[in-house]
């Protein structure tokens, strides 16, 4: 009896173990996320920035010009 007790202690404390890292692991992969979210809308930002002309200022066309 007191070898079934000795291998279900560790067993037990090897699954408590498993979860409290599944945990860890959830909490990191919502702030990666968050990170990413964050880092999306920061290009996205920049890309709008660099895609729209100077204010006051015209695109022009003509030769050598496309």
């Amino acid at each position: 009896m007191s070898w079934i007790i000795a291998a279900v202690v560790p067993a037990f404390a090897g699954l408590a173990l498993l979860g409290f890292l599944a945990f860890r692991v959830f909490l990191a992969t919502r702030r990666l996320g968050r990170e990413v979210e964050r880092a999306r809308l920061r290009l996205a930002r920049a890309r709008g920035t660099l895609a729209a002309p100077p204010p006051g200022r015209r695109a022009r066309s003509g030769p050598g010009r496309g």
